[in-house]
């Protein structure tokens, strides 16, 4: 019976300390950055092709429109990434663009929300991608597990950004095309 006593203070005392940092620390921040041997606008073309979402950013499937116009500060998307198996939807609002320089976000969901911010600094062709984020949990036990999970928080997002890297490095598509202007149909009159 001494044990048991002893072992439900331990329980209660963990369990202070649990929601007692989550009540301290509601919000964690972190940031990331990665340097990639491309200049800014080809990065920034690469990152925001749809088509390599997956390619970079770990579990995401899908994303919708939801209003506005995409890619412009405004525009609400439902974002679906899977999770060991289990779908999570946020819904992910453009607060800030400034083409191939600056992008902020925010991101919603019933378990946290999040503001999110991408840089591009363009030096000696050479572009450094800094991202700075800020987790806040949605209730008490969201904010005290968040508390607890900034490194691994941080390590996603630094996987995600080295898979970004390599992508932009290992980029073949031209995303700025030369225009040709037809010249065959032109006659020169003498």
């Amino acid at each position: 019976m001494k044990y048991l006593k002893y072992l439900l203070f331990l329980i209660i005392i963990l369990a202070l300390i649990f929601f007692g940092k989550g009540m301290l620390t509601p919000s964690v921040s972190y940031e990331n950055e990665v340097v990639v041997n491309k200049p800014a606008n080809e990065s920034w073309a690469v990152m925001s092709d749809e088509s390599n979402l997956p390619k970079w950013i770990k579990g995401f499937t899908k994303t919708e429109l939801v209003s506005g116009t995409a890619n412009e500060v405004g525009a609400v998307s439902k974002v679906y990434v899977e999770d060991r198996g289990e779908e999570m939807v946020m819904e992910e609002t453009v607060t800030a663009l400034t083409l191939n320089e600056h992008m902020a976000m925010t991101f919603t969901m019933d378990f946290m929300d999040m503001d999110y911010e991408m840089f591009f600094k363009e030096d000696d062709g050479k572009t450094t991608i800094t991202t700075k984020s800020i987790a806040m949990g949605n209730g008490i036990l969201s904010k005290s597990l968040i508390s607890f999970m900034p490194g691994a928080m941080k390590a996603q997002e630094d996987e995600n950004l080295n898979s970004l890297k390599r992508l932009i490095e290992e980029n073949t598509k031209d995303y700025f095309p030369k225009k040709v202007v037809d010249t065959s149909a032109v006659s020169v009159e003498e």
